[in-house]
């Protein structure tokens, strides 16, 4: 893994990732130890670590929790990334729609739907976050979620109805909820998780 990462930031997102007087800059530098060299009119970051940096990973949680911001994340939703178990995940829309702007456009309207629905009920049923920039949809999450809401977006993509992504992502949270429950009733109730033919 390299020392230092260096990214680049479109002009629109260089201000929320530097923050007012950069308070958001010193914010990603203390949460995961590294430093970040901002160049305003560039549009480039460069991160270092810290000397005394305790987590190996701290560049590379800082340069997802930069990427997260340039992609259009508000800059408090992109920290979740200092978490271990949180990740990222872009979806480039031109992999799908071609260089199309018409279509990128249509297919951007299907994801938000109308008055947002389309996006609040793939963020609240997949416990996401999502954010549509540009040319990229993003998500911030546990890996299995990313990857479940992920899977709803390409439907959308791949032109399925909006019905049938929300009967996929309803599906998908009940089995994430049985299988929390199970988990929760084997690790409790060890002595009998194999006696299903016996009353309490």
């Amino acid at each position: 893994m390299p020392e230092t990462d260096y990214l680049k930031v479109p002009a629109d997102r260089v201000g929320a990732l530097i923050g007012t007087k950069g308070e958001t800059k010193q914010l990603i530098e203390n949460a995961t130890n590294t430093h970040l060299d901002i160049d305003s009119e560039e549009g480039t970051v460069a991160i270092y670590p810290n000397e005394n940096m305790e987590d190996p990973l701290g560049v590379w949680k800082a340069n997802h929790i930069v990427k997260a911001i340039a992609r259009g994340f508000n800059p408090r939703i992109a920290l979740k990334l200092n978490k271990d178990d949180t990740y990222l995940e872009i979806i480039k829309l031109p992999l799908y729609l071609g260089k199309s702007k018409k279509a990128m456009a249509r297919y951007k309207g299907r994801i938000i739907g109308k008055d947002g629905k389309t996006r609040e009920i793939i963020v609240d049923m997949a416990e996401v976050d999502m954010a549509i920039y540009g040319k990229t949809v993003s998500l911030i999450g546990e890996l299995k979620n990313v990857m479940i809401a992920k899977e709803a977006v390409e439907m959308i993509l791949n032109g399925s109805r909006h019905k049938s992504v929300y009967s996929f992502l309803e599906n998908k949270k009940n089995e994430r909820k049985m299988k929390e429950f199970k988990e929760v009733v084997g690790i409790e109730r060890d002595e009998i998780q194999f006696r299903d033919d016996l009353d309490d």
